[in-house]
């Protein structure tokens, strides 16, 4: 980053969260997105996080209750099946 005096720079703010989890589905598998790809299903939260290590992201940092880094459509990380 460049910090010569003088020199306007945009703040650097990434406000949507890096994973997306949707709702589930009828055999309770629910899509993960990172960023803006399709990473596959998920069965539990331990499938989110292996997503999240195959993208690059250290999972001992993913916090899955924190909405700035998941967010969780159609229920939240304790919910996995359709009949909600």
């Amino acid at each position: 980053m460049d910090n010569t005096p003088g020199r306007d720079h945009a703040p650097e703010i990434d406000p949507a969260p890096k994973i997306v989890v949707d709702a589930p589905r009828a055999d309770g598998g629910r899509r993960v997105w990172i960023g803006h790809d399709s990473v596959g299903l998920a069965y539990g939260r331990i499938d989110v996080l292996e997503f999240a290590r195959r993208a690059g992201l250290d999972p001992d940092q993913v916090d899955l209750h924190d909405p700035d880094v998941v967010r969780w459509r159609g229920g939240g990380p304790d919910d996995w099946t359709a009949d909600r």
